[in-house]
């Protein structure tokens, strides 16, 4: 298993969780700091650089992975106001992280699940369906739109190839882009998005899950 954005938050969860349970995982990171947690193997990865992704596939070169988590992203926009917030900055960094980035990740390291007749997670949000729209957050809401388009399009074109792509809603979490507020803790979260993981099959490819099971409607 390789889980991107694994140094913090759900992506963190999610390694410490599969790692305990037994399972071979890699997470990778920003920059050259790499945390500490037992059984991860920590890979440096710039999602949004691809010579970055072209270092991180040669380094994976002929290993199978079994399962790729799309776990990275950012959220910048929770308080802009309509007036005079969304730079276009902001929008050009968002899309870059959590779409292309989402798309770099699994083109690079297609080989690889390939050889492993794996499957793709993609940790997108309710924010991106079309039936939740209460307004704001245009950028993060459109990226994980475009998230969930991608991801639906992508179990399209893999499902022949016997790979399955699930697109999964983690909750709102307790992390630092959830705040102290939100419903669940990231331990909650992992544990609901790892069973889900381990469901997910080519009949299921195209899902758009919650954490606890249910379907999300698209």
């Amino acid at each position: 298993m390789l889980i991107t954005g694994a140094n913090r938050g759900i992506g963190r969860a999610l390694a410490e969780r599969a790692a305990k349970g037994g399972a071979r995982v890699a997470g990778t990171h920003r920059g050259a700091a790499a945390p500490v947690v037992a059984g991860v193997e920590w890979l440096s990865l710039e999602v949004t650089e691809p010579a970055s992704h072209r270092a991180l596939a040669a380094r994976l070169a002929g290993r199978p992975i079994g399962l790729l988590v799309c776990n990275a992203g950012i959220y910048r926009d929770e308080h802009d106001r309509l007036d005079d917030g969304f730079p276009a900055e902001v929008w050009a960094e968002t899309l870059a992280v959590n779409v292309t980035g989402v798309f770099l990740s699994i083109q690079s390291l297609l080989p690889n699940i390939r050889a492993a007749g794996g499957k793709i997670a993609i940790i997108a949000s309710q924010m991106g369906s079309d039936t939740k729209a209460p307004g704001g957050s245009y950028i993060y809401r459109a990226s994980k739109a475009a998230a969930l388009n991608l991801g639906r399009n992508l179990a399209t074109d893999l499902r022949g190839e016997g790979i399955a792509v699930g697109i999964y809603h983690p909750g709102w979490v307790r992390t630092e882009m959830g705040g102290a507020g939100a419903d669940i803790s990231e331990e909650e979260a992992a544990a609901g998005l790892l069973q889900r993981f381990a469901h997910l099959s080519v009949a299921t490819t195209g899902c758009f899950e919650c954490w606890d099971g249910r379907a999300h409607p698209f």
